[in-house]
């Protein structure tokens, strides 16, 4: 049972997000040889004050 868990900044449409889910399910399961019902994906939306680069906020880094 692969796992794939997504980090992210927060942003992205449903429509994107389950773009991302079938494809990577879809990849996974050819690759390892497993079932596409076996894959599990986790997508975790950060908001960019919670998370930091070169030591400073994302969101002061790279503002909208």
């Amino acid at each position: 049972m692969p796992i794939i868990r997504v980090e992210m900044w927060e942003g992205r449409t449903l429509d994107q997000k389950q773009e991302l889910v079938e494809v990577l399910s879809k990849e996974t399961a050819r690759i390892t040889g497993c079932g596409v019902e076996s894959v599990y994906v986790i997508l975790d939306d950060i908001k960019k004050e919670n998370w930091g680069a070169g030591g400073q906020l994302c969101s002061e880094k790279y503002p909208d």
